[in-house]
């Protein structure tokens, strides 16, 4: 049986659909974060198997990354009007056919293909994900304890998606990598069609903003192809000049469509709360430092430490342990603690994490000196982020714009992956000055590390600074103004 939501044109879905709801939510996040990073393990086998050159093997990670963050906020927004189960089904659908197609690839351009079309139906995915469980799950503890299994399912994803990448190489070829995807695309169609409707199933009267939409995809798409690019070109090249400089005109035209357009792809104003405004500050910032640092404890492991691909992957453990405790532990503590305090404790304990990665990576460095402590203390500080970052990213958000804000933020968090990819790869290149033995390899890497580190620490002042105060809503402390809209709190109330 499910509820109307008082004027919320949607409904509020019982309690045994909205666990398979959540069941669906949490694998298409895991399975999201999984794609991201078990292909890259399989890059050398992928390389001698289908001939690729030596740049085009780029375009195997570089095609998801363009198509994934190019299009999430026009996923987002088709989540509002379409309804967020049509929009599931439908991502669902074209990222499971997209894996098979990349499986049984022939050439480079065929799994290059694959790999753009997997990008498109993450981009329908990843934001509905976190849509459906701001939606589904009212403000208060049952949304904190929905919202903490968020983060461990994106953490579990990336970790599990670096020791599957090794593994599945390993012991049945890279195409592993490719179909592993199948089975799980199958299980979140199972459970999504256990769910009943939940949220606004269309939105009468509303169209998509074609113009927006066209603008944000080609400005995004280009602004995540110039940091892509800025490592290997050079910030300072034409190409990455012209790149850059086209996007932002592209993302300064896009904000003048919205300004004007009655139905927008992502509504101005929406930005002008400061709990939004200061989560996709701090989500850019976290994603920035905690993207770089995973390509460079990789690295480090294997060029440095003399790791294996499956060693390495094993080696990721203890982060994805740590993420886990630190979103259990903020489930319970911001009832007490408040979003602002805990955001900060969060980003200030993932600061002083990867300080500690950039003291240790010594050239005579182990995993019990170097990774296993750093590990452990960054992930307790990013996991405890999970639960308010995604209570302040949908703060006064109505029902019919949950979508556009799940895209706003995944958004921040892919461009945030690529700039701080691109500004620590030229960290480390500048101080090896390319130069590859272990002690100056050694190096370059602790410095990406620091950079990272006041990353971090500048997304931790921010939510000191820029969150408002903490007031008593929904049974515990959490931003000033209600979390909740008026319909989802109607709906909490019956």
């Amino acid at each position: 049986m499910e509820h109307k939501v008082a004027g919320g044109g949607g409904t509020e879905p019982d309690a045994r659909h909205a666990r398979w709801l959540l069941v669906g939510a949490l694998t298409v996040q895991f399975l999201v974060s999984l794609d991201m990073s078990v292909v890259n393990v399989a890059l050398p086998d992928i390389r001698g198997d289908l001939g690729f050159g030596p740049d085009g093997l780029l375009w195997v990670v570089n095609a998801y990354a363009l198509a994934f963050g190019g299009l999430l906020l026009l996923g987002g927004r088709l989540a509002d009007l379409a309804g967020p189960r049509r929009v599931l089904t439908a991502g669902l659908v074209l990222f499971g056919l997209a894996s098979l197609a990349g499986g049984l690839a022939w050439s480079p351009g065929s799994l290059v293909a694959a790999r753009a079309v997997q990008g498109v139906g993450a981009a329908a995915l990843a934001p509905v994900a976190f849509a459906l469980i701001t939606l589904a799950f009212p403000a208060g503890p049952a949304r904190s304890r929905a919202l903490g299994l968020w983060g461990m399912a994106g953490a579990a994803g990336g970790a599990v998606g670096v020791l599957a990448g090794g593994v599945l190489t390993d012991l049945a070829g890279w195409r592993a990598v490719m179909l592993v995807n199948v089975p799980i695309v199958a299980f979140a169609l199972a459970a999504a069609a256990r769910t009943g409707p939940v949220g606004r199933q269309r939105r009468s009267g509303a169209r998509l903003d074609l113009a927006g939409a066209l603008l944000a995809t080609a400005g995004t798409t280009l602004l995540v192809l110039g940091l892509v690019r800025a490592s290997d070109d050079g910030w300072g090249s034409a190409v990455t000049l012209a790149t850059l400089g086209a996007a932002v005109a592209l993302l300064a035209a896009f904000v003048a469509v919205e300004l004007r357009t009655p139905s927008p792809l992502l509504r101005p104003g929406l930005l002008r709360g400061r709990p939004v405004l200061t989560a996709n500050l701090f989500c850019l910032l976290l994603a920035s430092a905690q993207f770089g640092a995973f390509f460079f404890v990789s690295l480090y492991l294997q060029l440095v430490l003399g790791y294996g691909a499956t060693a390495t992957g094993f080696a990721f453990l203890p982060f994805c342990a740590g993420v886990v405790a630190g979103s259990i532990l903020a489930t319970r503590a911001v009832a007490v603690l408040g979003i602002r305090r805990l955001m900060t404790v969060g980003g200030a304990l993932a600061a002083l994490g990867m300080g500690w990665f950039a003291a240790a990576a010594t050239v005579d460095g182990s995993f019990l000196a170097s990774i296993l402590g750093p590990s452990l203390l960054c992930s307790l500080g990013i996991g405890l982020c999970f639960v308010p970052l995604g209570t302040a990213a949908t703060t006064d958000v109505v029902p019919g714009e949950t979508g556009m804000a799940s895209g706003l933020l995944n958004s921040s968090r892919q461009v945030g992956g690529s700039l701080g990819l691109a500004v620590l790869v030229t960290v480390a290149a500048q101080v090896t000055g390319g130069a590859t033995g272990r002690g100056a390899l050694s190096s370059g890497y602790a410095a990406a590390f620091w950079v990272a580190a006041g990353l971090l620490a500048a997304a931790a002042l921010a939510a000191y600074v820029l969150l408002p105060g903490e007031s008593r809503v929904a049974g515990g402390p959490v931003a000033a103004g209600p979390v909740a809209s008026e319909s989802e709190e109607g709906a909490a109330g019956r």
